[in-house]
């Protein structure tokens, strides 16, 4: 109603399709992000040769294991470690889209930070920041794999996926305090738990995070998910990588913090929408166009046909 538009997200981040709401291509963000700040990423045409496009992913350096998502894509569907070629040959076979390759990176855990400028201003903030806790079991020495996924409703809610990743390899036993990672992935469809970190912002983090998104012409709104070694590390700029920048359609994700009420979420959600509505509205005054409701519609039904598609991968 403030902006006499359905669709006015389309002007939040002009660099991007849809303001980063929906149907974005990933490798078209990497390209805004400052290279030394994400993984070595290859893109794969769904009309490439297979043979020949991982020849080109080893070529490059990327060695097994590596990481294959899809172009566009939502909440970690369709994401995967692939270990080696019959993995590639039939992630390639599955896969209804383009896709990206991309390095392995050996930090283990992640970090999801939002983040929010204005238009004109020269420094951002950050708005929250979020712990990505990945789907693990830890052993007592006793219990299978699958007897442990079973005892935590947070995991057992996964375990066709899990079933039909690991096989038999869930019938071993852990020994006692040995952990067992699940799914490599933060992304609480695919079972992370949230935990929220943002009272742990410091100058030095958001000097760090101002640094890269002030330096991506016509970002203004979104969540870097990143991976990274330390928080003290991060602060200072050092060991971490960017894995993915969500703009319009990022969630403030420290609101699934299980210590959080609905309240809580309410409120954080249309804080942020405040300041989406602000910063697309101001995008407008300087030019930039909000998205037709015809063409806003269309991307919503496509989009969906895209998230049917993947939840099959």
């Amino acid at each position: 109603m403030k902006a006499r538009s359905l669709f006015f997200f389309n002007a939040a981040n002009p660099s991007m399709k849809n303001g980063g709401m929906a149907m974005e291509s990933k490798m078209g963000i990497y390209n805004l992000i400052p290279k030394e700040n994400i993984p070595q990423t290859i893109f794969i045409s769904k009309n490439d040769n297979p043979a020949l496009s991982l020849e080109r992913v080893l070529d490059a350096g990327i060695a097994f294991p590596f990481i294959a998502k899809p172009d566009i894509g939502m909440r970690a569907f369709g994401v995967e470690k692939i270990n080696n070629k019959d993995d590639f040959q039939r992630y390639f076979a599955k896969t209804p889209e383009n896709f990206l390759v991309q390095k392995l990176i050996p930090y283990t855990k992640e970090v999801g930070i939002f983040y929010v400028r204005m238009p004109g201003e020269r420094k951002g903030k950050i708005t929250g920041i979020v712990s990505k806790e990945f789907l693990t079991v830890v052993g007592d020495g006793d219990s299978s794999v699958l007897q442990l996924i079973k005892k935590d409703p947070r995991s057992h809610l996964q375990l066709k996926a899990l079933q039909k990743k690991f096989g038999d390899q869930l019938d071993e036993v852990l020994e006692k305090n040995e952990e067992f990672i699940l799914v490599p992935f933060g992304s609480h469809t695919r079972g992370a738990k949230f935990v929220d970190i943002s009272h742990k912002l410091n100058t030095g983090l958001l000097n760090t995070i101002d640094g890269i998104c002030s330096r991506m012409d016509g970002f203004h709104y979104g969540r870097l998910d990143v991976l990274y070694n330390s928080l003290e590390e991060l602060s200072k700029g050092e060991k971490f990588s960017i894995i993915e920048i969500n703009g319009a359609g990022g969630e403030a994700t420290h609101i699934y913090d299980p210590k959080h009420s609905l309240f809580f979420a309410w409120r954080e959600i249309t804080r942020h929408w405040n300041y989406m509505n602000r910063i697309s509205m101001l995008n407008h005054q300087r030019g930039h166009s909000y998205l037709s409701f015809r063409d806003g519609r269309a991307m919503l039904r496509e989009n969906g046909a895209l998230e049917a598609q993947l939840k099959l991968i």
